[in-house]
């Protein structure tokens, strides 16, 4: 049975946000997440790292001003997936309005591959750039870089991802996790770097007296789309990453977004005043990935690009279409994973590892997600490539480092892995097709070595139980507000209920109304349609209900057990 766990509650913190003006419930909540004062829970911008920190960002600064100075052309190597197309919307917009000549690429998935590879060099090289400023990517990309330094182009990496063993030889290099980096802020996304360096660029612009004469680009404007890379990619919730985040969606919510994030939530029918940071993850970003998944990023990128309301709504229709397709793809090749896993326990296994030749290489990474969280067990799905190849992406559970497990792999087996990069949560790799049980057989010995039982063991965490007289409207909006994510979640609470009334809706779905305390609730369960017991132990989340106009509460069950006793 799965374990639902209180989350540790430290009381002096709790104290301590109480006597800030902090709710208990509210004081609960932010001192299980590692709050202890009201200060860390600042999202305006006085509580923004300042960019000096970073290091060499002042470097980097110099050497694009002496660029524009010199009308050198740049072109951005971006990624295929929401934060890459971020960070180089934002890029390309911010370079453009302090006067720089840019223009950008993105490597197609099933012809080159992630990042700045040796053929994409050869393929910017075509446009005779003087300068390729990665983002998103680059940090691993040593023969990429030397292919660049071979015909005569510069290379500025823009790179948030764990560097590997050598670094590339670029010009220049700007990563927080860059060795010797003292930026206290280890968790930026690829687009919240790009920002970065784009603040250094202004700072150093200001030196340079580049604004005596025409007005300083407002660098706020990019915040929609730091705000929508930084939550698509699933990166660290810190108070920086949280200020970004924030200062994004009050841009959104105003209407001051750019014409493409407004197309998107366009076509999710998302009502732009009450986005929250969840609309971002799950509804805007999967689209904007759709185009890399099983098309070319270029069209997610040219619809952050435009500023024309019209254009940005048709490419936002096609992204939407797209992911519709993602969605059925998606569907079919979980079911066809799960009836491979049928005859297998995953209880003997630390991992879990499949290939299918009939897998598309686009949704690989969303199936092994959806794997480990069901099995939960570090997963890596693969597909068939180029060149009898196989690529594979993994995701993993918080007990172990995916991006370290592959490398210990690597360094015991050399010739096994052809080339590999990533984080502690999410990896990809590429292998020989004939090598895959050879592989599967090193990552499982891995996995045993850096897990025990325990780490296996199904777990959710909870913010305990939720007072009656606080399951209300009022509490339910301040909860809507914050920003939730990666390493700072959103809450959900435990309790016992009685069934009073269920019904299914949408033929898929559980209408509830349930009772604690006396008190009447509303509640539904997505996604299940059999009926429950008379008394339930259930892990809830508190949501507003719209209707008709009219707002009410409303419990969404995240997970039921039978209540004890």
């Amino acid at each position: 049975m799965t374990e639902i766990a209180p989350r540790s509650i430290p009381t002096a913190a709790v104290q301590h946000l109480q006597g800030s003006g902090s709710s208990f419930a509210l004081a609960k909540i932010f001192a299980a997440r590692g709050i202890t004062d009201s200060k860390q829970l600042d999202t305006t911008f006085a509580e923004l790292l300042p960019f000096d920190a970073l290091k060499n960002a002042r470097e980097m600064a110099c050497l694009l001003a002496d660029a524009i100075a010199s009308k050198k052309t740049i072109m951005v190597i971006a990624d295929y997936d929401a934060d890459g197309a971020t960070a180089c919307a934002v890029a390309v917009r911010g370079l453009r309005s302090f006067g720089a000549r840019v223009d950008f690429i993105v490597p197609n998935r099933f012809e080159y591959g992630y990042g700045l590879t040796p053929e994409i060099v050869q393929l910017a090289a075509k446009s005779a750039p003087d300068i390729l400023l990665t983002v998103d990517n680059g940090i691993a990309s040593v023969d990429g870089v030397a292919e660049a330094n071979r015909l005569g182009m510069q290379v500025f990496v823009t790179d948030h991802h764990l560097p590997g063993d050598a670094l590339p030889d670029a010009a220049c290099i700007v990563n927080p996790n860059h060795p010797g980096c003292a930026f206290p802020s280890k968790h930026l996304a690829g687009v919240g770097v790009m920002f970065y360096v784009l603040l250094a660029l202004r700072a150093e612009l200001r030196t340079r007296g580049a604004f005596a004469e025409q007005a300083e680009p407002k660098l706020a404007e990019l915040l929609d789309l730091v705000a929508l890379g930084t939550v698509a990619d699933v990166v660290k919730l810190d108070q920086n990453n949280r200020i970004l985040v924030q200062q994004g969606l009050l841009r959104i919510r105003a209407g001051r977004a750019c014409a493409g994030i407004n197309a998107l939530l366009q076509v999710a029918k998302k009502n732009l005043a009450k986005v929250s940071s969840q609309d971002l993850g799950f509804t805007v970003g999967p689209r904007l990935n759709a185009a890399g998944r099983l098309d070319d990023m270029s069209l997610g990128i040219n619809c952050l690009l435009t500023d024309d309301a019209a254009t940005a709504l048709q490419i936002a229709a096609k992204l939407d279409a797209l992911n519709r397709e993602r969605r059925s793809i998606e569907t079919d090749m979980q079911e066809n994973a799960l009836a491979a896993l049928e005859h297998i326990e995953p209880k003997d296994n630390y991992s879990l590892t499949l290939f299918d030749e009939s897998w598309h290489q686009g949704v690989i990474g969303i199936l092994a997600s959806r794997l480990k969280d069901k099995f939960h067990r570090p997963t890596i799905a693969f597909a068939r490539a180029n060149n009898g190849e196989i690529k594979g992406s993994g995701r993993s559970i918080a007990g172990l480092h995916l991006r370290d497990a592959l490398d210990r792999v690597s360094k015991r087996h050399p010739t096994l892995i052809k080339k590999f990069g990533g984080h502690a949560a999410a990896a990809g790799l590429s292998i020989a097709e004939a090598d895959f049980e050879s592989f599967v057989a090193a990552f499982e010995q891995v996995c045993g070595e850096l897990l025990d039982a325990n780490d296996l063991a199904q777990r959710i965490e909870t913010d305990g139980a939720l007072d009656i007289a606080e399951m209300n409207l009022d509490v339910a909006r301040i909860l809507d507000e914050q920003v939730w994510g990666q390493g700072f979640p959103a809450p959900q609470f435990s309790d016992d209920f009685s069934v009073q009334n269920q019904r299914v809706v949408g033929e898929k779905h559980l209408k509830l109304r349930l009772s604690a305390q006396g008190k009447l609730l509303e509640a539904i369960l997505f996604g299940h349609n059999k009926p429950l017991p008379e008394r339930i132990h259930a892990v809830y989340s508190l949501s507003i209900n719209e209707y008709n106009g009219s707002q009410s509460l409303q419990l969404i069950v995240r997970h039921w057990q039978n209540a004890k006793g």
